[in-house]
């Protein structure tokens, strides 16, 4: 057997086998949207929130956090598969403070996107605002722990970036300022060129393993097969819809190529949804899922934040069953699946 994969089976073998060993990822940090927001929007002035029930009813306790789920998201999963806590705690959550967040914080927003037109839809916090976040997060670290031991944990995190959704439904689809501006294939160049900067201050912030996140087949959205169904569409997936994630998935493929090519010392790796997502809503029996088509909460037509009523009668009795906990976001169910899937694909390499 030649030495390097030799090597390989005993690290996996290592990792598997003996209790409490962890791989080499001190914390997660995880910037974004509703995808992986872990509360920081209970803190905001804002209609975008899930800091009440149903959302919450499967997470320890039955407690709602203010995680756009009925239970955990997947930071959650990705930062217990390495060895980490299993919950992320959010940034601005006057519940925690720096001790907390050694090994895990969150600064997403529900409702950004990376064009900071996308947050002011909603009022919520910008992504370059999270940026801020995590420099404030370093000062308060190096109070906590000292500069060396500091540098050792930013540099060794691995970070999640997850957004870009909310940026075509909720802004280039929904508000004609971008539009105008833009065809939807520059206003994803746009993006891109937003994401490659944030990476870019990441990287000069001491930032060394990231994870970019790709776009869902964001058509297949509950949201968006109604809305199609009262257009006379028949309620199917939207596939121009998805045709522009999987268009915007390869621009950020190539960037992830050329930031690798340009950053010493950096490894970018891209955690794409897209296939195993659509693949559950299209075969949702596969996965042990009854249906994919609406959403657990409510009716699961519109339902999102406060129209996600616990008291509603059509809300459903057991998520699991559900590929989506509301109009907009995957079951606690399905976030592990596709967590398991980016792992087990993408952030393998960081084990």
């Amino acid at each position: 057997m030649h030495k390097p994969i030799l090597f390989l089976l005993l690290v996996h073998i290592i990792l598997t086998l003996v209790p409490g060993a962890t791989a080499k990822v001190s914390a997660i940090i995880v910037f974004g949207d509703s995808s992986v927001d872990s509360g920081n929007n209970n803190q905001l002035s804002t209609l975008l929130k899930s800091n009440f029930q149903p959302y919450g009813r499967d997470f320890y306790g039955g407690k709602p956090t203010g995680r756009f789920c009925n239970g955990r998201i997947p930071p959650d999963f990705i930062s217990e598969a390495f060895g980490l806590k299993p919950a992320v705690p959010a940034y601005l959550d006057p519940m925690y403070n720096i001790s907390d967040f050694v090994d895990g914080v969150n600064f997403a927003s529900a409702g950004t996107g990376y064009d900071s037109a996308t947050s002011d839809v909603l009022s919520v916090i910008p992504f370059m605002r999270e940026l801020e976040y995590y420099k404030e997060y370093q000062s308060k670290l190096k109070a906590h722990v000292g500069d060396e031991k500091a540098k050792e944990i930013t540099s060794e995190a691995l970070y999640l970036l997850s957004l870009g959704t909310n940026d075509f439904l909720e802004n280039y689809y929904t508000m004609p300022d971008r539009r105008s501006q833009f065809t939807v294939d520059k206003y994803q160049d746009y993006l891109s060129g937003i994401a490659g900067k944030f990476i870019k201050e990441l990287y000069e912030l001491g930032a060394r393993k990231i994870s970019l996140g790709g776009l869902p087949p964001m058509g297949c959205l509950p949201l968006e097969r109604t809305a199609d169904f009262f257009r006379g569409q028949g309620g199917e997936c939207n596939e121009n819809y998805n045709r522009v994630a999987l268009n915007f998935n390869s621009k950020l493929s190539g960037l992830v190529k050329n930031l690798n090519q340009e950053l010493s010392g950096i490894k970018v790796v891209l955690s794409n949804p897209y296939n195993i997502l659509k693949q559950i809503v299209h075969k949702p029996s596969l996965y042990g899922f009854e249906v994919a088509g609406i959403a657990c909460c409510s009716s699961g037509l519109f339902e999102m934040s406060y129209m996600c009523d616990r008291l509603n009668p059509f809300t459903c009795t057991d998520a699991d069953k559900y590929v989506f906990w509301d109009s907009f976001h995957p079951s606690q169910k399905t976030n592990k699946i596709v967590s398991d899937y980016v792992i087990k694909n993408a952030l393998h390499v960081f084990l």
